[in-house]
């Protein structure tokens, strides 16, 4: 059974930190390309970040350069979102993704995603 689980979630203030961590099991991920995307209430589901296996490809959407950062544990099968001076209009629900691209690319839109975690909350105060 594949899975994709995310952990990390939680409540934080304003310029506070949060990691999460998203666990992928149940086959062979490392032609997939993982993500991660968000979603706030009332929204569409946002695309954030991107990473190859082998960590050499990333990409982040622009509101989030600079204070988030992808990374993967091959050993472990993790892939991680380091979440750092979180505004509250980082509020939303975060979901790991695996996508299977036969392009070059790491960006990836959601409908291209092949599997999603049930995904975690993320709450910012200001």
């Amino acid at each position: 059974q594949v899975q994709l689980v995310e952990s990390g979630g939680g409540l934080a203030q304003a310029g506070g930190s949060l990691r999460l961590s998203c666990v992928a099991s149940g086959r062979t991920f490392s032609a997939y390309t993982m993500g991660w995307f968000r979603q706030a209430p009332g929204k569409e589901r946002e695309f954030v970040a991107a990473i190859t296996w082998s960590g050499g490809s990333l990409y982040y959407e622009d509101s989030v350069k600079g204070r988030f950062t992808i990374s993967v544990d091959n050993a472990k099968n993790m892939v991680y979102l380091q979440m750092n001076s979180l505004k509250p209009e980082d509020t939303a629900v975060y979901y790991c993704a695996a996508a299977l691209l036969h392009t070059g690319r790491v960006l990836f839109l959601h409908s291209e995603a092949n599997y999603w975690g049930q995904g975690t909350q993320v709450t910012v105060s200001s």
